[in-house]
């Protein structure tokens, strides 16, 4: 394109929540399926959700480990297929929800059929191939096998209330566990060389299709976690491994008392000294599953809300420093056009300031441009090129069901402001979007669906009820991939075409 810029389109969808018989969406057919959906819709990216095991409630932000993957996510046909599990094992699953994840439900079915098949596994030829992937991801894998050995010894207990020895990784105490416990991290370390072996396919599959996969990466660690766990000199604890304040955010949009989140804060002093090696091996790691990495809660480098550690909510928190393009700069990842920044939410000169600076596109929301001046960023006359684009994200509303709560003064200014139409307010919007001078933009599945509040994945404010949505085939209207290819192609956003098959289809 001799150095111009590329417009792109795209759908947002987490892995669990596409279609499947086994309770939640996995890496298997279906989401073979959805990768040609996105194909023949014109579109060319596909973002995610953090792909880490989530902990308590399944939010992939509170994850157990910044590098291991979900094993929720490992499909048991494609384990069927590969020989390590019967075709009866899966043949007769029990009845789940078609448009709701009961977690635990899933984990009881799933979890003894990765079992049968590390029982299978283990004397195969193919534990060469699971050595050389832990030779190659001994970096954080064996820290995590270890933690996750360790906290089924505890019954799920968080790692700060294990016995010190553990807690504090008295090196003795760990020698002897991973002794003790040797098979099950071993067993461990399969069930991430499965995720991985599971999740190449289908990126190579996308990649086939002409689809680059957008990955998320968590501006904070999950306390409980096999980060914090085996990092904690990194972090704001106490000497008994106890934090001494936590992460959230002020009073916003989302909730008039802040946003809790419970996560640890960075000792950045302590992570400039070691030259941010966490954070190298954490982007280069989520660099290697994914084309293109969205930073959740980019103002979080620039400065973090930081709250005392046992308060009930967010308010009495402060602003506290971050390292700025000092990271960054380190790095090597300014001007990278493989990184969003997620600048959503309270946003101030400086934070815009330090994404420029880096060089990375911001994010705009519809959902947030209407009800107030024509200054508002987010609406469509104010976006600039290196940006990306959205009706909503993963954290509001569906289009529908945001335009069903809309007060009169916000939906008299949407009304005026996309003028006449000739479709329906909700594919206005979409419509709207693919408009935009941005050059991503990224529509939520939802939105293709025209679900309504019921399809919501996420309601920040709430601590529990979040991450279940999931779709089925046959809520697609028919058409639907049709129109969506006809926005791509009229705002420029198809791709272009590719020399070897149009050699192919001349010859």
């Amino acid at each position: 394109m001799n150095g111009e810029r590329v417009r792109s389109g795209g759908i947002l969808l987490h892995p669990t929540s596409l279609p499947g018989p086994f309770g939640i969406g996995d890496l298997g057919p279906d989401a073979h399926r959805f990768v040609d959906l996105l194909a023949e819709a014109g579109a060319t990216r596909w973002q995610l959700l953090p792909l880490g095991p989530p902990g308590f409630g399944g939010s992939p932000y509170n994850a157990q480990s910044s590098f291991a993957g979900n094993e929720a996510l490992i499909s048991p046909e494609l384990l069927v297929q590969e020989g390590l599990l019967e075709d009866a094992g899966i043949a007769d699953p029990p009845h789940f929800p078609a448009h709701h994840i009961d977690f635990d439900a899933v984990a009881a079915f799933k979890q003894p059929l990765f079992r049968a098949a590390w029982r299978h596994f283990r004397h195969t030829p193919g534990r060469v191939e699971l050595d050389t992937f832990r030779e190659r991801t001994a970096e954080w894998l064996e820290d995590f096998a270890l933690y996750r050995a360790l906290k089924k010894l505890y019954h799920g207990r968080p790692w700060n209330t294990w016995d010190p020895p553990f807690r504090l990784r008295d090196p003795n105490a760990l020698e002897r566990a991973r002794s003790d416990l040797a098979d099950e991290i071993d067993y461990e370390c399969f069930i991430q060389w499965l995720f991985d072996q599971q999740w190449d396919a289908l990126r190579r599959h996308a990649h086939f299709r002409g689809i680059l996969v957008v990955g998320d990466i968590p501006m904070f660690p999950n306390l409980d976690s096999a980060d914090v766990w085996a990092h904690q000199r990194l972090f704001k604890l106490d000497e008994d491994g106890q934090p001494t304040v936590v992460a959230g955010v002020p009073p916003d949009y989302f909730s008039e008392t802040g946003q809790l989140w419970g996560n640890p804060h960075y000792d950045w002093p302590r992570h400039a000294e070691e030259n941010y090696h966490w954070w190298d091996a954490r982007f280069r790691w989520t660099f290697h599953r994914t084309d293109i990495v969205r930073i959740d809660h980019f103002r979080g480098f620039e400065a973090a809300w930081e709250v005392p550690a046992g308060s009930e909510n967010a308010i009495n928190g402060r602003w506290v420093p971050g390292p700025g393009i000092d990271i960054f700069s380190r790095l090597g990842l300014l001007s990278r056009p493989a990184i969003i920044a997620e600048d959503l939410g309270t946003i101030t000169p400086p934070v815009r300031k330090l994404r420029d600076d880096a060089g990375f596109p911001g994010m705009e929301v519809l959902h947030f441009a209407f009800g107030s001046g024509p200054d508002n960023d987010y609406l469509s006359h104010n976006h600039v090129r290196n940006a990306v684009v959205y009706t909503g994200t993963h954290d509001n509303d569906t289009t529908v069901g945001w335009l069903e709560s809309l007060d009169a003064k916000t939906r008299k200014h949407l009304l005026e402001y996309l003028g006449p139409i000739d479709s329906e307010l909700p594919d206005a919007l979409i419509r709207t979007v693919f408009a935009s001078v941005t050059d991503t933009a990224i529509i939520p599945m939802q939105d293709l669906l025209l679900l309504g509040a019921e399809a919501r994945m996420n309601t920040p404010s709430e601590a529990s009820g979040s991450w279940t949505w999931r779709f089925s085939w046959d809520q697609l209207p028919p058409g639907r991939i049709d129109w969506l290819r006809s926005l791509m192609e009229l705002y420029g956003r198809l791709p272009e075409p590719n020399e070897d098959d149009e050699q192919g289809a001349d010859a």
